[in-house]
This record gives C-alpha cells, sequence and structure tokens, in this order.
C-alpha cells in the first residue's frame, strides 16, 4: 500500500491497478500504463496519479516479494547453522526468482523509482551480506567467494532454469533447486577439523 492513506475510493482504485498489473507481469505482457487503466477499468489519469511510471508501478508489484525475501533472510539469520541458513535463503531466493517475474527486472534496474524499493534492496542485501559472512566465519565456504559473486551464480542458476521450455512452475522450482545444490557443493568446504 502507499506510505500515505488513501480514501477509500482511491484505495480501491490503487489495489484494482495493483491487481491489474500484477495479472499482467504474470501473463508476461509489457506493463503500460494505459494498457492498465483501460484493463482496469479506469481512467488513465486515475493510473498516473497513483503510479507516475511503469517501473514505479512494477516496483509495487514486485513489493510483497521483496518484503517476503527480507523476511525470510532475517529468519535465516536466526538459524544457529550459517551452512544451512545462507543455503535456505538462497533456495528462497531462486524460488523467487523463478516464480515472479517481477523481481528480475527490478532486480537489475540502475536506479528504483520508489525509495520503499531501494530500501527493500537494502535489507535484502545487508542481511544476505551477514548471512555470507556467517559461513565465511565459519571457514565452511570458499573464502575468496563474495556477494557479487553469488548474486551473478543466482542469476545464471534463473536463466539457465528460463532456457528450458515447457516446464511447469513445480519442474521449474524443482531445476532450480538441483542447480543451486550443485553451485553450492561446489562451493562448500569441510568445516576446519572435520573429516567430511
Amino acid at each position: 500500500m502507499p506510505t500515505t492513506p488513501l480514501r477509500k475510493d482511491a484505495a480501491r482504485n490503487w489495489e484494482r491497478i495493483v491487481a491489474t498489473a500484477r495479472r499482467y507481469v504474470d501473463e508476461g505482457k509489457p506493463l503500460q500504463l494505459n494498457d492498465v487503466a483501460r484493463a482496469a477499468s479506469m481512467g488513465v489519469a486515475t493510473v498516473y496519479r497513483h503510479f507516475p511510471t511503469p517501473e514505479a508501478l512494477l516496483e509495487t508489484v514486485a513489493a510483497p516479494t521483496f518484503e517476503a525475501l527480507a523476511e525470510r533472510a532475517e529468519q535465516a539469520l536466526a538459524d544457529p547453522d550459517p551452512w544451512q541458513a545462507l543455503h535456505g535463503f538462497l533456495v528462497e531466493g531462486i524460488r523467487v526468482q523463478l516464480t515472479d517475474a517481477a523481481v528480475a527486472p527490478v532486480l537489475a534496474a540502475g536506479t528504483d523509482a520508489l525509495p520503499c524499493t531501494t530500501e527493500l534492496k537494502h535489507k535484502v542485501t545487508s542481511r544476505f551480506g551477514r548471512l555470507l559472512a556467517r559461513v565465511h566465519e565459519a571457514g565452511v565456504i570458499d573464502p575468496g567467494v563474495s556477494e557479487a559473486d553469488l548474486v551473478s551464480l543466482m542469476c545464471g542458476i534463473a536463466y539457465a532454469v528460463n532456457i528450458h521450455t515447457g516446464l511447469d512452475a513445480t519442474e521449474r522450482a524443482a531445476a532450480g533447486r538441483r542447480y543451486l545444490g550443485i553451485l553450492l557443493a561446489g562451493l562448500r568446504q569441510p568445516r576446519p577439523g572435520s573429516v567430511e
């Protein structure tokens, strides 16, 4: 929802615009404000009042997913096992990239249209950085692996899954988990002093 409270009719319009945009994104349609206004059965000016650009609307559509991912990262930080914590968060990160078409373009954007998007992305990345620092401190991952490395590799996994045509959502999620498992097995190092 917007940061300032809206009148009831304005709030209904906002929700209808976002729901229509969500449907467009899920169907792989370009997010054009005029098209969204027509599909939502409202005037173009109403849509532009709420969302001055398609990017602002796309970020609004993606916001709940980013909020859930930030919460998942916070939960992972409470896991006493640093490796399991990072693994669980990355599994969720892959799932999100493969199931919410709004996420990848928002992540790839050079700038954010909305301040709340910048804040949400910062929450996710800072918590991810703390998860990675924990596995580095535990000595269970190659010390040369950086946040940027893992972000690029995660995008690579999503790309590898997405080039396969004909996979349903369950198959795509399974492929993403499998590729991630292969990747993490290659990055994992035995705990110091263990006989793994």
